[in-house]
């Protein structure tokens, strides 16, 4: 893998809505969350089909944080179709991960993922595919 570095220029309200992203889902600086949003942006094209696919939406977040635990239920009861098991580990006293496999069309599952992931105060997310017809 290649690291290129180039300049970026955005308008002030787009800087700071930036700004507000990354502190909003706690990235390190700037650059992650540029590339978090653009690997999302690869992926979601890729992957809005209706494909029926299976995978795993993995995500760690603070389990001191109770209403993040609470989110992620509300959450994944409208989505009982495609969710085969959910499982929660706790890693030590702050970190939890949870992890749900699923199966389902494709667009679905990101629509799953999109709304997990953006719970406010989850650490990491990611959603893994595969096609599975």
């Amino acid at each position: 893998m290649s690291l290129k570095r180039f300049g970026v220029s955005l308008e002030d309200e787009l800087l700071e809505a930036l700004d507000q992203y990354v502190e909003g889902n706690r990235f390190a600086n700037r650059s992650q969350a540029i590339r978090f949003l653009i690997e999302k942006n690869v992926a979601e094209r890729k992957w809005q089909c209706d494909h029926i696919v299976a995978g795993t939406i993995i995500i760690m977040y603070d389990q001191t944080q109770k209403k993040i635990a609470s989110r992620i239920s509300s959450i994944q009861q409208h989505y009982q179709d495609v969710i085969l098991s959910s499982s929660q580990y706790y890693l030590n006293d702050e970190f939890c991960l949870h992890i749900a496999t699923v199966t389902g069309t494709a667009h679905r599952l990101t629509e799953l993922s999109d709304q997990l992931i953006s719970i406010k105060g989850i650490r990491h997310g990611k959603l893994v595919m595969s096609r599975a017809d």
